[in-house]
């Protein structure tokens, strides 16, 4: 991108809603409930011909430095600081408040430039407003409508102005293009599914990792220490994080994308509507990425939601890796494990061979080995076996134990081949699919574990019935 915008306001002034409009996603919550952003959420916006880097900021509450609400503004003061223009938002149809007046002297004294931005003035009785953002001292207001997109034209002149045509509009071979974004699907399906052998495992390859769990789980904390920063809002408050907000870093020399999620809990405990969107976006960074990592609190491991969370990541067919946080605080933690591993192996068979890692967020211990496991689980999560070895392995498994007879009759399995990757998925030719009991099916998937070291990713097998030639032709007499 050629430069960065911040954008920046008291709380409910539509700062979210014109982060949505300039990177024409619906990537930031939106509610009538002020306060509803609180880590800082880049993006990458377009505006007529502009394309820059947009970071969407919490509003100013003015408050101690030790409180949520202090924590929220030092995360915004650090967009400030990365941000090269600098868009300050004010509500024309409520006015000007004293918190406006605070932050536009703060940002006078920042020395960046400032583009003063007049939201919601197509609402009636906004002339006022309008007029009262002249006082702030921060040069003409640019009047905008950040849902309808009125305005939009205008706020693309002011920044022009703000930051120079040589920097809004470089050369065309200076500019990177970088543009990815968290709600686009991945694909996930695996590519050249109709080709027997793929490529080798690419050691290289950036990996895009969901973290999920509990609330106060410890995922915030768990990515800063990735990081070596504070980039996301931690603290000892249950459901600090709102929006599933994307960070990149590097991992022995690899790209890792990795997003942060609102804590779930149960679904009958979810009331609020701002809950609901957050568990929502929560649940799209699943589906849209590779692998996932669940933190458990080791100290209260293997809760009934954290069973939930395992079983829909196997679901939706990511590769999942469990982290047991907060190992740290485990005051037998040899002991501890062992019970941990029976207890992993026993509640989670649909996951059998999972890769748990017990790790501390809080001192960094045990997070190289998490990553390590992770490139682990993502290079079975990609794997690929010959048809003619799956063939061969089909037919020893039914002479160590035949499929059972159904109604007098036996069900021959007769040709079995992988379909895809990404989750493995294999396909067999069968007699009387219905007729296959859920047992032999689990056995098969069991065997393919075992037998072609396939631990800890969902494995799915379809049974398709073999075509009769002579079905639908009469009879000659």
């Amino acid at each position: 991108m050629t430069f960065t915008v911040a954008i920046v306001g008291r709380p409910n002034v539509g700062k979210s809603t014109l982060f949505n409009r300039l990177v024409g996603k619906k990537l930031a919550l939106v509610d009538d409930t002020p306060g509803v952003t609180r880590d800082r959420r880049p993006g990458a916006a377009k505006l007529i011909d502009l394309r820059f880097t947009i970071i969407d900021t919490a509003g100013l509450e003015e408050s101690g430095p030790e409180t949520l609400q202090g924590r929220m503004w030092a995360q915004t003061r650090a967009a400030i600081d990365e941000a090269d223009v600098t868009l300050f938002v004010v509500d024309a149809k409520a006015g000007l408040t004293p918190a406006d007046q605070t932050l536009a002297e703060m940002l006078r004294k920042s020395g960046k430039p400032v583009v003063l931005v007049a939201n919601k003035s197509e609402a009636r009785g906004s002339d006022g407003g309008f007029y009262d953002a002249f006082t702030l001292g921060l040069g003409e207001p640019c009047p905008i409508s950040a849902e309808h997109g009125q305005g939009m034209l205008d706020l693309r002149d002011a920044i022009v102005s703000a930051i120079g045509e040589d920097r809004a509009f470089p050369e065309a071979d200076e500019v990177a293009v970088t543009d990815v974004d968290v709600r686009e699907p991945l694909g996930a399906e695996g590519a050249a599914e109709d080709e027997e052998v793929e490529p080798e495992y690419d050691e290289t390859k950036p990996l895009r990792i969901a973290v999920i769990g509990r609330p106060n789980a410890g995922k915030s904390t768990l990515i800063n220490r990735f990081l070596g920063e504070d980039r996301l809002l931690t603290g000892p408050e249950a459901g600090i994080t709102r929006d599933s907000i994307s960070v990149e870093w590097q991992w022995r020399g690899r790209t890792i994308k990795m997003y942060d999620t609102a804590g779930m809990r149960k679904k009958a405990r979810v009331q609020e509507k701002l809950e609901k969107l957050s568990v929502a976006d929560s649940l799209r960074s699943i589906r849209f990425a590779e692998l996932v990592i669940i933190v458990f609190d080791a100290t209260i491991p293997f809760e009934k939601q954290d069973l939930h969370l395992v079983d829909l990541v196997a679901r939706e067919g990511r590769a999942p890796v469990l982290a047991f946080n907060k190992w740290d605080l485990i005051e037998d933690p040899q002991a501890f494990l062992a019970d941990l591993r029976e207890k992993t192996e026993r509640l989670l068979p649909q996951v059998r061979g999972i890769r748990a890692v017990p790790i501390s967020g809080q001192t960094g211990y045990g997070l190289d080995r998490l990553m390590q496991s992770v490139v682990e689980t993502d290079r079975v999560w990609n794997r690929r076996i010959s048809t003619a070895k799956l063939n061969r392995w089909l037919e020893s498994q039914q002479v160590q134990h035949p499929p059972p007879a159904v109604s007098g009759r036996r069900v021959k399995l007769k040709y079995m081949t992988q379909v895809k990757a990404r989750p493995p998925a294999f396909m067999i030719s069968c007699t009387r699919p219905e007729a296959l009991p859920e047992s032999y099916l689990r056995y098969l998937t069991n065997g393919l574990r075992n037998d072609f070291q396939m631990p800890g990713v969902p494995i799915r097998i379809h049974l398709r019935a073999s075509e009769n030639p002579f079905e639908g032709k009469k009879k000659k007499r």
